[in-house]
């Protein structure tokens, strides 16, 4: 993908976050990154960009255990707003729970994945995300932005 893609990365750690975003601005994608602390503030995010015409993200990576509201009632909004439903959406979460796996997965989620707990391994596993997503699938592109 040669264009510049626009990524959405919802976590309530702001570490995990700027690790986030530093692993995707220093690779060979261009990427543009937003960031938000909660599942609030990703829902406005999405719906004031879907609204007044800007470019919606072409992948959100979301956490599940989010304050305010957890990333599963974002799913389910993302997934449900016929503006937003073809965005991916990526769960990245601590989870491992069989049960967050399938209600991820029964909610529209394209992909789930488990944070690993040390940082040699959080950093492969964002390699092969980045790798993925931004490599090998095709995003939709939003109109007028192919």
């Amino acid at each position: 993908m040669n264009s510049q893609v626009e990524i959405l990365l919802v976590d309530d750690n702001p570490a995990d976050l700027e690790l986030m975003r530093d692993v995707l601005a220093e690779k060979r994608h261009l990427v543009r990154v937003a960031c938000a602390g909660d599942g609030e503030e990703a829902l406005t995010m999405l719906h004031r960009e879907s609204t007044i015409g800007c470019r919606k993200p072409d992948l959100v990576v979301l956490d599940l255990n989010l304050p305010r509201k957890d990333g599963r009632a974002v799913l389910a909004a993302i997934k449900s707003d016929p503006n937003l439903r073809s965005i991916p959406v990526v769960i990245f979460t601590t989870s491992q729970a069989p049960h967050d796996i399938e209600h991820s997965y029964m909610l529209g989620a394209n992909c789930f994945v488990t944070k690993p707990g040390n940082l040699h391994d959080f950093l492969a596993v964002l390699d092969r995300l980045e790798d993925f997503w931004l490599g090998v699938a095709r995003l939709p592109r939003q109109e007028g932005h192919d």
